[in-house]
């Protein structure tokens, strides 16, 4: 229903368009009231400003209208932009299990660690370790 109502406003806008343009200006009246240019209308020297004026007036009105269908199929349409992406699912999230601590060394075991290894290179002996 939406492209056919898409495909029916592009018609209308173009038949609007082509309707506007053939019509004469408020200037072309000078010309008639010399006697020129009456004999040379399509619609004679009076009938193409009215017929040309309402047509142009329905078909504007049927282009408002048609307006506002588009705007209302496309605000209240069952799809959308986000019915193609998949949202991610709400999943509770679960507490992990405790990791146990692992064996730590002390402060002071650690500096004795790089101290025997500083004075083990100094003296050119492997390293010890405890």
């Amino acid at each position: 229903m939406y492209t056919v109502l898409l495909i029916f406003q592009v018609v209308i806008c173009t038949v609007l368009v082509g309707l506007i343009l053939i019509q004469k200006g408020q200037g072309a009246d000078i010309g008639a009231v010399f006697g020129g240019g009456g004999s040379q209308t399509v619609f004679g020297a009076r009938g193409a400003g009215n017929f040309l004026s309402h047509t142009t007036a329905v078909i504007g009105a049927v282009f408002f209208l048609n307006s506002l269908g588009l705007a209302y199929l496309s605000d209240h349409s069952s799809s959308n932009v986000l019915s193609g992406i998949a949202l991610p699912s709400t999943v509770p999230m679960t507490t992990a299990a405790p990791v146990s601590a692992a064996p730590t060394q002390s402060v002071a075991t650690t500096a004795g660690l790089a101290a025997a290894a500083v004075s083990s290179a100094s003296a050119g002996k492997p390293l010890a370790t405890p």
